[in-house]
């Protein structure tokens, strides 16, 4: 559509009724069935007029009036050649009924004519209707001449007016609209984001609990199978119990993530290494309640270090070290080194591909490699 303002069509808003309030569409029609219906008495009551002159004039005001609907049908669907037409078939109509005698209704066609098409038309378009329509008025209305030249004047501006009171009715509905969808598609959008945050939070809960469990399972497996002694086996089946036990506690802590209903941060890690040899937690700077996603990503990734350290350094000192700073909270995971466990290469696992997603999808950053002893894991998130 062309931008020139010639040219361009009021928009469909602006021609529509959407927006427009029940007691403003109810005086619309008000005033027309009180025009047409004025119409149709002046038909029936002009005194040269015979019965079926009255009938004739009252036809002209009911085809009028199908008329006018029919081109406020083609000027929302922005049709100007059938428009155009149907103005003319409604002027033609005035033109029969000022040559019958009938001028107070030619004259209103003419007039409504003009204005209407000031209203809905592109301006190139409306001007020659308007023109037209307001000239005729003038040679056929017999009042003096200033008050012809008033009454023209007014209804050219009133036809304008009207023509900027629909536009602007007609912005604030596309804006309305617009609002709307965009309501639409922030909420679709927050259901969408709370539907990844579940699944990532199952798949980390799963993946690190049962690759845990699979560690002892399948070097259980490999027990048997060589035909190793009794307490070995069931070592390994009761490490395997307790990841299962651990993985359902894991489960509940997600839960209660997800219902915002968090442990402080130092109590998880504590719980967390209490249970493993060697290990220890450390916490510098003020504690603080950090939000729901950095703290989440906080114990997956010190989770997944532990399972990493059991799997690949078995025996070696864990030192977890976790800082807060004024627009940061960083976790540091080292270990002193160790003997690979049973299977260290076995279980996908959540995997340090997994823990940098997590980081990098909060805005954060995760390092992971050997050092001079053993590995180190640091993890950094904005808070």
């Amino acid at each position: 559509m062309s931008d020139n303002a010639w040219t361009r069509w009021p928009s469909r808003e602006a021609l529509g009724r959407a927006g427009t309030t029940r007691p403003r569409r109810l005086l619309a029609w008000a005033v027309r069935v009180l025009v047409i219906g004025l119409l149709l008495w002046g038909a029936y009551n002009q005194k040269h007029a015979g019965v079926w002159t009255g009938l004739a004039a009252a036809a002209g005001v009911v085809a009028a009036g199908f008329l006018a609907w029919a081109f406020f049908r083609t000027t929302y669907q922005h049709r100007v050649v059938p428009s155009l037409v149907l103005l003319a078939a409604i002027m033609g109509i005035a033109v029969a009924a000022e040559a019958s005698g009938f001028t107070a209704l030619a004259l209103v066609l003419w007039c409504g004519c003009g204005i209407t098409a000031l209203e809905r038309l592109p301006l190139a378009a409306a001007a020659p209707v308007t023109s037209a329509g307001l000239a005729a008025y003038s040679a056929f209305n017999h009042d003096v001449w200033l008050t012809t030249a008033a009454s023209v004047a007014g209804m050219a501006l009133a036809g304008y007016v009207m023509r900027l009171d629909a536009e602007a009715r007609g912005n604030a509905q596309r804006l309305l609209d617009q609002e709307r969808a965009a309501r639409v598609a922030e909420a679709h959008s927050a259901a969408l984001g709370e539907r990844a945050r579940i699944a990532r939070e199952i798949h980390d809960v799963l993946a690190h609990s049962l690759s845990a469990q699979l560690v002892h399972l399948e070097a259980a497996r490999l027990l048997i199978e060589t035909g190793a002694d009794r307490e070995r086996i069931l070592e390994r089946v009761v490490a395997a119990r307790g990841m299962a036990r651990d993985g359902l506690a894991e489960t509940r802590q997600a839960l209660s993530a997800l219902r915002g209903e968090l442990t402080p941060l130092e109590d998880f890690l504590g719980e967390l290494v209490s249970g493993a040899e060697g290990a220890a937690v450390t916490v510098t700077g003020e504690p603080r309640p950090l939000p729901a996603e950095a703290s989440q990503a906080v114990r997956r990734v010190a989770q997944e270090a532990l399972t990493n350290v059991r799997k690949h350094a078995q025996g070696a000192k864990v030192d977890l070290r976790l800082d807060y700073s004024e627009h940061q909270v960083t976790l540091n995971v080292r270990d002193s080194g160790g003997r690979p466990g049973d299977l260290t290469g076995s279980g996908g696992g959540y995997g340090l591909l997994g823990m940098r997603e997590r980081a990098e999808l909060l805005g954060g950053s995760l390092d992971a490699g050997p050092d001079e002893e053993g590995f180190v894991v640091t993890l950094k998130v904005p808070v």
